[in-house]
């Protein structure tokens, strides 16, 4: 009795082929096929796809509504177009939709003047966005500090005449500092600021090389902390005095070249041709 019989008959199998499923299974209903997506799905809750309130076509619209791309048209008048559900359904809808969290609708003024209606989509009823959230104090670590100020740079001189070949002449002098001090290296802005003192050096008839000696002499052996700052006070500071007015000198007098006289063959200087001043007045005291 106690001896295992292997070639003992399998249990019987029922005579309905369907009943004979596999474990696990249900007996009745639906039974998923599904594949995992990787892409171009949506992803929706089952709030609103197994809500007990809503309606079939609540239910499908709210799915789609969640499915589009953020700025899609949603008014009754686009998905009227885009379903054979007619306008008055699709309102409905909307207004279940609207009625339970998963649709908000406010209107809003464009820039233009227009009144337009803003669509929110929510896919979980109740919650509110980070815009829309009171504003919570930031919680601090530091006390806070003013950031620095940037101090502003000395005037300097400005030239008479401002000419642009002047001013690139100048930011030429300035650029060129650096290799006589490599502390003495510009920004843009700084040079900016600094150049029409530079000028109107070079205004009062001095080279550029001595411009250049005026500014490198004699400079602290210390670390230059503000080296612009350096260079905008000894422009003003040491600006040469206008160069003195100079009387232009009269033009030279014109030296007509020789010519004989028509009269008595003798030379003299004249613009034309003709006779000399000997002939000339006594021409006159015979006429």
């Amino acid at each position: 009795m106690d001896t295992e019989n292997p070639n003992a008959p399998a249990s019987a199998q029922a005579r309905i082929p369907g009943k004979n499923y596999p474990p696990g299974r249900p007996n009745s209903g639906v039974i998923h096929d599904n594949v995992r997506l990787t892409e171009n799905f949506t992803v929706i809750g089952n709030d609103l796809a197994q809500h007990r309130e809503l309606s079939l076509l609540a239910i499908g619209l709210g799915c789609h509504i969640q499915s589009v791309r953020p700025g899609t048209a949603i008014d009754i008048k686009s998905l009227a177009a885009r379903f054979p559900e007619g306008p008055t359904r699709i309102a409905a809808a909307l207004r279940e939709l609207e009625t339970h969290g998963y649709l908000r609708r406010s209107r809003l003024r464009a820039p233009t003047g227009r009144i337009i209606t803003r669509t929110v989509s929510s896919n979980r009823p109740g919650h509110r966005p980070a815009a829309d959230t009171p504003d919570r104090p930031v919680r601090r670590t530091a006390p806070d500090k003013p950031p620095p100020r940037k101090r502003l740079l000395p005037p300097v001189p400005q030239p008479t005449y401002p000419s642009p070949d002047l001013l690139q002449t100048a930011v030429d002098v300035l650029a060129g500092l650096r290799r006589h001090d490599p502390r003495l290296l510009l920004s843009a802005t700084d040079a900016e600021h600094l150049a029409p003192g530079v000028a109107a050096w070079l205004e009062r008839d001095l080279t550029p090389t001595a411009v250049r000696h005026a500014l490198t002499e004699n400079l602290p052996l210390e670390p230059l902390i503000r080296p612009a700052a350096l260079l905008a006070h000894r422009l003003t500071a040491q600006l040469p005095p206008p160069p003195p007015f100079r009387v232009p000198a009269p033009p030279p007098a014109v030296r007509h070249p020789i010519r004989n006289c028509e009269g008595c063959d003798r030379g003299y200087r004249g613009p034309d041709p003709g006779h000399c001043r000997d002939c000339r007045a006594h021409l006159k005291e015979t006429e």
